[in-house]
């Protein structure tokens, strides 16, 4: 049972709710229980190719009725992170129209004429003349942020290479790190919590990997539950130095205690 008493909830998208436009058990049920119940809360993901209002429609599609305001992506977190450090910026961003949305509507200008920052998100085709022109920017003294730290993404084909191994590729061109926003940093998880007006004493955290859920939900001081629906599997629980607060074959385990 819940140790604490929830008040607000966070949860992962792919792998806890759906998986490839499938909503998983209890999916459908613990959105409708939330919201029945009128509790804050957050659908946070690391992608940064969507805007809210298409992942709305993306699991609207799958059966799951989530509102607009109720998402909360790694572009939506970094455009008020660099808004918050550089007010009414600039940027040379790569990504879609999640990513070059959310620093729109920040305030942030887009350019590659001496940027203040250059941040890299999620796209389906890395341009290798964006990454080029990336490495020149950050050479000559713009600052490097990413959207979110995974080296990998999924698809119906397999793997992809996603925005962290693309950092990493610019790293080694210009020997500087970026810093990145996404889960598992806690800013993205504070950011959540000031977005719903909730507290981390009496919010609980639902996802499905263990190094990027988990310890975000655990290092801003949430309630943490597992959910064995996608990308951690039980067995591999035991590998990581530190444990989520409850493990749970899937979400639909977690809807009785909404």
């Amino acid at each position: 049972m819940i140790e604490r008493t929830t008040e607000a909830w966070l949860t992962d998208m792919d792998g806890v709710l759906v998986h490839e436009g499938t909503a998983l058990p209890g999916g459908p049920e613990f959105i409708k229980a939330l919201r029945d119940k009128d509790l804050p809360f957050l659908v946070l993901t690391n992608n940064s190719i969507f805007t809210p209002r298409d992942l709305r429609a993306r699991l609207a599609y799958s059966g799951i009725d989530v509102p607009e305001q109720n998402i909360w992506t790694s572009a939506l977190a970094t455009a008020q992170f660099v808004a918050d450090q550089i007010p009414n910026g600039s940027a040379y961003a790569i990504g879609e129209a999640g990513l070059t949305t959310a620093l729109h509507q920040a305030g942030y200008t887009l350019t590659d004429a001496d940027p203040d920052y250059v941040v890299l998100g999620e796209t389906r085709t890395y341009s290798f003349e964006a990454i080029t022109k990336a490495i020149r920017l950050i050479t000559d003294g713009a600052r490097f942020i990413c959207t979110n730290p995974d080296v990998t993404g999924p698809s119906q084909e397999g793997l992809l290479p996603a925005a962290g191994s693309v950092a990493a590729m610019i790293t080694a061109a210009t020997g500087r790190q970026p810093y990145y926003v996404g889960k598992p940093n806690p800013v993205l998880f504070r950011s959540a919590l000031n977005l719903i007006g909730a507290h981390s004493e009496s919010t609980a955290m639902v996802g499905d990997r263990m190094d990027t859920d988990i310890l975000g939900g655990m290092e801003a001081g949430l309630e943490t539950f597992l959910v064995l629906t996608g990308s951690t599997s039980a067995g591999e629980v035991e590998k990581y130095p530190f444990r989520p607060s409850h493990v749970m074959k899937s979400i639909a385990d977690i809807v009785e205690l909404v």
